[in-house]
């Protein structure tokens, strides 16, 4: 049986990406849990439970001067519960910053450009990145391919 490995792009409309090197057809991509507006811990290690990785590639993150306050602060708290639960159910996780793993595919900060990238690199599964707001997920397959090829 090949890795697993967790592919994780932080944020309320991040998604948590599942790819196995031994069959990268059975990618699995979820939406991040999220209940009333915040990122759902409870949720979010069920997931991480249900999949037991050996590795999670998480996209080192940081607040914006273009967000607010308060959304600086829940961008905060989701990112923290994300480690948090990584580091609780005992999952290796490394960061990576977001030029560093999009410089690895030749990729600008176009989300659109992640988008294409994932469906081309992921054929059989392109229906998981068919819709513009799918930009979240096309990034947690791409940052788990990355841990996969690099870690």
């Amino acid at each position: 049986m090949g890795r697993i490995i967790l592919g994780c792009d932080p944020g309320l409309s991040g998604a948590l990406a599942i790819y196995t090197d031994d069959d990268p057809a059975k990618l699995c991509v979820e939406d991040m849990p999220v209940v009333d507006g915040r990122v759902s811990a409870p949720l979010l290690a069920n997931f991480v439970r249900l999949w037991k990785p050996d590795l999670a590639v998480v996209e080192y993150v940081a607040s914006s001067p273009q967000m607010g306050v308060r959304s600086a602060f829940n961008f905060g708290c989701g990112y923290g519960q994300l480690l948090g639960v990584l580091g609780a159910l005992g999952v290796r996780h490394e960061s990576v910053t977001p030029s560093t793993w999009k410089r690895w595919f030749k990729l600008s900060r176009d989300k659109e450009e992640s988008r294409a990238k994932a469906i081309q690199l992921f054929p059989q599964r392109a229906e998981l990145f068919k819709r513009r707001k799918d930009d979240g997920r096309a990034e947690a397959a791409l940052i788990a391919l990355y841990g996969a090829d690099t870690l």
